[in-house]
């Protein structure tokens, strides 16, 4: 019988930042996502995974989670460079496709889950959520997941109304910036100008904000947000997708982004972070086609997915657009349905 490899990525620092100090969200132990890992690893060896790939990581809570679970899968530990960041996830994604797994499930937050579409985009995902305002990765039974993503690394969920790719966010960023020159050269007034330019990914938002700086962890302050770029545009979500979401709802499925524009406008509360709400002014919202740029100009910060990364000034911008060319994410329930219908789970077709 042919292999059947699954990975599974766990990010030990999601929903653990100081931005659940700051809102009213329960704090994800790692005795939690021990549990998680437990529960997927089951699910995933009742449909016939038969190697489940992990990755190292400081806390080692996918392996101890399955050190005395007595499965019948083999389980391996990819061994990668620790630097506890996001390429910590990037190593990890790139050390399970050379060992043949296509299909992820993660446990983390949007942030997780942009890391790993950063490094490798052609995935099979399951995303489960473990982060702190979280919209991509989804809330389900771990079980229940695992036995999508096992029964998807088999090679039985290959095409469906289940599956899609999701959204990105595609970003470009300019940095102009002069370059030393001999001093013959600067006395003539010629100066050779070097263009820099940088390529990231978001997969929910990207939020510009003002007289903000680089690596603050604390959640957003709204009086400090500019404009918003939205994959989706969610009521029922947390964060910055529900501040466009609450005025022009954008689905998932809908082939299209919403720009979100800041300033005197609609006033009213959104929820920022978990159970803290603030008021947000929305001046206008315009939907955004696929493949049409919207240009990020400085001064001021460039959030993605909540992280913030680049810094926007009169040498610095970012031109990003939005294409369906994502990994492709299961829709768990209706997957398991899908399963049932064609056999693939319960009874003995008759």
């Amino acid at each position: 019988m042919s292999p059947v490899r699954l990975a599974l990525c766990v990010n030990p620092m999601s929903g653990r930042d100081v931005r659940r100090l700051a809102a009213r969200a329960s704090n994800m132990t790692h005795e939690a996502k021990r549990d998680m890992v437990a529960r997927v690893a089951a699910g995933a060896e009742a449909v016939g995974v038969t190697d489940l790939y992990i990755s190292r990581e400081p806390f080692r809570i996918a392996s101890l989670a399955l050190q005395h679970m007595g499965l019948d899968l083999r389980v391996h530990v990819v061994d990668t460079e620790i630097s506890n960041d996001a390429r910590d996830t990037e190593r990890a994604l790139h050390a399970f496709i050379e060992a043949g797994c296509t299909t992820v499930v993660t446990l983390g937050g949007d942030g997780t889950n942009r890391a790993l579409v950063r490094a490798h985009s052609d995935l099979q995902l399951v995303p489960l959520s473990t982060g702190t305002n979280n919209v991509f990765p989804t809330l389900i039974e771990p079980t229940i997941a695992g036995m999508v993503a096992g029964m998807a690394a088999a090679g039985r969920l290959s095409e469906g109304e289940f599956a899609a790719r999701c959204k990105v966010l595609r970003v470009r960023l300019s940095n102009s910036a002069t370059a030393s020159v001999p001093d013959e050269a600067r006395d003539t007034g010629e100066e050779e100008v070097q263009r820099e330019v940088v390529e990231d990914v978001g997969l929910i938002d990207a939020v510009q904000l003002r007289d903000d700086h680089i690596g603050n962890l604390l959640p957003f302050d709204a009086q400090r947000i500019e404009r918003i770029l939205l994959t989706r545009a969610e009521p029922d979500a947390i964060g910055m997708s529900p501040i466009g979401g609450f005025v022009d709802v954008v689905d998932a499925a809908d082939d299209c982004g919403l720009l979100v524009e800041m300033g005197p406008g609609q006033k009213f509360l959104a929820p920022l972070s978990p159970g803290l709400f603030r008021e947000v002014s929305v001046r206008e919202v315009t939907r955004i086609p696929f493949g049409v740029p919207v240009t990020f100009s400085g001064p001021g910060v460039l959030a993605l997915d909540g992280d913030r990364d680049y810094k926007l000034g009169a040498t610095r911008s970012a031109t990003i657009t939005i294409a369906r060319d994502g990994p492709q994410v299961f829709d768990v329930a209706a997957a398991m349905r899908h399963a049932v219908r064609h056999g693939m789970i319960g009874p003995p077709s008759r």
